[in-house]
């Protein structure tokens, strides 16, 4: 049985920032793909946008990626295409892979360490119930920009989008600029879950209506979409009568939330986050299990992909102190805590461990709209950090970095949000 030091599952911006980390030169690793070709989502999203805070200029998702992929190359990292880990054990501190190509059939490997990159997956019509028929037509806006970006396929000329996921609002743009007629953008919550630039750029831009605390609550078709209705909710969720508006569409694209996909870890001990869906880690992006280690969208939702890369290579970093330990050392942990105001936080809690590059990143997301509030973190009645923020929304995800030194790790963490009025 072959072994390697890391493990990388997730050939995505994440999973090849995080093996360029990690290649220091006296660990083995492995990037594992379940698709054809590296790069993940980045390789269907053409337009630009990415690449700022990492390349400190402006790219298009594939060129973002080919950025990665050639350093990936170019340090002669090993990579399996094609391939899907089936399962993961441990047992005493090793972890065992199980893997499934169409080229080797199955096979195992052992390795010291694993880093789950997987990405994320949309919320289906099944997830969200929405009532009437069962057309064709229907799909998430993710398949939608594959079928139309790498396959050239355009799915319908008659589009209403529902969620405004910030694929979504992209989706509508890019639709609209292939000629098909985007009717409209439904959204449950009264704020819209995408960026801000995006609700400028791909709505705003092209006269696209947004419809605020809206859903769909009737959907005609009989083999294929013909209409669809969407109406008013109220604070509660409950649909308001006389609020009826009603649509002649052919295809009706769905950006109702993206869920980490953490699958492959199904057999294992975890502790799972209620809010974010995946797993809980400490600062060192490393869950309850030694050695098993998670960072970008499978383990919470990022906007950017640049913050997805900078996380990855925060865990890459964590991970190299990981396999340079002499030998294994017992972890405690304390909880970071934090207010009503806030969502969730990452990472979850603290390890007596810390392997951070100096700093420790907390990344959360609000509850609520706020015009202007500060941010503060205290331990016990100590206040160490606060941080003044305007104009935050639930969409937008926030951040905070503390100076390691400043934080006693036997010690709980609690994040607070005053709002300024």
């Amino acid at each position: 049985m072959t072994t390697y030091d890391v493990v990388i599952i997730g050939g995505g911006a994440a999973g090849l920032a995080a093996a360029i980390k990690t290649d220091d030169g006296k660990h083995r690793v492995l990037i594992i793909e379940r698709d054809d070709a590296l790069g993940g989502i980045l390789n269907q999203c053409i337009h630009n946008g990415f690449g700022l805070h990492v390349f400190n200029e402006m790219l298009t998702g594939p060129e973002f990626a080919a950025r990665l992929i050639d350093d990936v190359v170019s340090r002669h990292i090993p990579y399996l295409l094609n391939t899907t880990v089936s399962d993961v054990k441990e047992v005493n501190h090793e972890l065992t892979m199980v893997l499934s190509s169409s080229q080797t059939g199955i096979s195992k490997i052992r390795t010291k360490a694993i880093i789950l990159a997987t990405g994320c997956y949309e919320r289906s019509r099944g997830a969200i119930s929405i009532p009437g028929d069962r057309p064709n037509g229907i799909m998430t806006a993710g398949a939608a920009q594959k079928y139309l970006n790498i396959d050239g396929y355009l799915v319908g000329k008659n589009i209403f989008i529902l969620g405004s996921g910030d694929i979504g609002l992209i989706m509508a743009r890019r639709m609209t600029l292939e000629g098909a007629k985007v009717h409209g953008v439904a959204e449950i919550m009264p704020y819209s879950n995408g960026l801000n630039r995006n609700i400028a750029q791909c709505l705003q831009d092209f006269d696209i209506p947004l419809y605020l605390s809206h859903t769909v609550s009737e959907i005609k078709g009989d083999k294929n979409l013909e209409s669809i209705t969407i109406q008013s909710v109220d604070e509660n969720m409950d649909l308001i009568p006389n609020t009826k508006k009603t649509f002649a569409v052919d295809t009706l694209l769905l950006s109702v939330g993206l869920i980490p996909d953490i699958k492959v870890f199904e057999s294992l001990d975890l502790t799972i986050n209620p809010i974010t869906k995946s797993i809980v880690v400490d600062q060192n992006y490393q869950s309850d299990i030694p050695g098993i280690f998670a960072c970008g969208n499978a383990l919470h939702v990022h906007d950017l992909v640049d913050d997805v890369v900078l996380e990855a290579q925060r865990a890459g970093h964590a991970v190299n102190h990981y396999l340079n330990q002499k030998k294994m050392v017992e972890r405690q942990y304390v909880d970071i805590t934090f207010d009503h105001h806030i969502r969730y936080i990452v990472p979850n809690r603290l390890s007596q461990v810390n392997w951070s590059n100096g700093f420790i990143t907390l990344l959360f997301r609000t509850n609520r709209k706020f015009t202007k509030a500060i941010f503060i973190v205290k331990q016990g009645h100590e206040e160490i950090k606060r941080v003044n923020a305007t104009f935050i929304v639930p969409a937008e995800m926030n951040k905070i970095e503390i100076e390691a030194s400043l934080i006693n790790h036997q010690k709980p963490l609690h994040i607070e949000l005053v709002e300024v009025l």
